[in-house]
């Protein structure tokens, strides 16, 4: 009895601390998540070094971490920082005058009445939604805005959290496989079914990451080039916005390109509205198609309804973080309920076949 009462305790306080434990990093989620998204995402490469190298677990991890850091790291930072400019450009812009987002939207009522007709069948007011589109249109280059001065304020806190998830990215690439053994002894789900959940976790992170990233950078790249040639201000930041919006299945970039395009339009340069709309079509909306069910829905085993919800749910839950870890929750109520699924059904077919219960 009393055996099973210091059992009890033990395991009531285990639990507590761990609890205590996950609050005490929830300030740091984004850069953990991220760190262990680069330990996943270029384990293959330190297998490799591991296999040319041989058997040198800080030399092979500094060197696959730098690579990240070339190729990925660098290189978002650098976008970033060129689009929180090219946002506070256009702030500046709407709050002297220069761009007008209204005039806009009053240019393509004026050239397409029927739109008005056609929303007013369903008692869809213009002016409600011309009204919504400019608040939103202003509050979105506000708050880049609002971004470029925090991050001047935050510089210490941003490149706190940058350093930590490199310093964490580090161990994990160099320690991942041991952590994982302690934690497949530690948890007592079954070795089996963890070993399972542990290869779900991975195999989701990896294919959401790389592909929606990489699917985003060639959707605002092509977007980018063609508002560019057509000559349309603001290009690199559009390539980008369009890079954020190709994160959401189904809409992705067509948020932004067929506004653009209806716009042209509306002053009269039908050949560039027509070459952004087949362009938009063809080339960016067939990027989409073709290579998001191929790099995301096909790895994650998921479909694609569930993709676009999950991540849909995610971003609202969790930001911008949420467009992994909305398809990677996804994944892993699905993996659980596969494993009881077929569990439970092998236990009732033995409980059928016996006629009794099993122990």
């Amino acid at each position: 009895m009393y055996a099973k009462l210091e059992t009890r305790t033990f395991l009531a306080m285990l639990v507590g601390v761990s609890l205590a434990f996950v609050l005490l990093m929830k300030p740091f989620i984004g850069p953990i998540f991220w760190a262990i998204a680069i330990a996943l995402i270029f384990h293959p490469l330190q297998v490799f070094l591991v296999r040319k190298l041989g058997d040198r677990p800080n030399v092979n991890a500094l060197i696959t971490l730098t690579i990240c850091m070339l190729i990925v790291v660098i290189p978002v930072l650098i976008l970033v920082t060129s689009l929180v400019a090219e946002g506070l450009g256009i702030y500046q812009k709407i709050q002297e005058g220069e761009i007008k987002p209204g005039e806009y939207i009053d240019q393509v009522n004026q050239s397409f009445p029927a739109i008005q007709a056609f929303l007013a069948q369903f008692d869809i007011n213009f002016s409600e939604i011309r009204d919504r589109v400019v608040s939103l249109f202003v509050g979105g280059s506000q708050f880049l805005a609002k971004q470029a001065l925090g991050i001047g304020q935050n510089t210490f806190q941003f490149f706190l959290g940058l350093a930590l998830m490199v310093y964490l990215a580090f161990f994990l690439l160099r320690d991942g496989s041991k952590l994982i053994d302690l934690m497949i002894r530690a948890l007592p789900l079954g070795d089996e079914r963890e070993r399972l959940l542990f290869a779900k976790f991975a195999e989701v992170t990896r294919a959401t990451v790389k592909g929606n990233l990489l699917i985003a950078i060639i959707q605002g790249a092509l977007g980018g080039i063609i508002f560019w040639i057509l000559g349309i201000t603001g290009a690199l930041l559009w390539g980008v916005v369009m890079a954020i919006f190709s994160l959401l299945p189904a809409v992705g970039a067509a948020l932004v390109w067929v506004p653009a395009a209806i716009y042209l339009a509306a002053v009269g340069d039908i050949i560039q509205a027509v070459v952004l709309t087949v362009f938009g079509v063809v080339v960016i909306g067939l990027a989409d198609n073709i290579l998001r069910p191929i790099m995301v829905g096909r790895d994650t085993k998921l479909p694609d309804y569930i993709v676009l919800l999950s991540t849909l749910g995610g971003l609202a839950m969790f930001g911008i973080n949420g467009f992994v870890m909305g398809p990677l929750v996804a994944a892993l109520f699905m993996a659980f309920w596969g494993i009881f699924i077929r569990e439970f059904s092998e236990e009732s077919q033995k409980v059928g076949m016996t006629g009794g219960d099993v122990d």
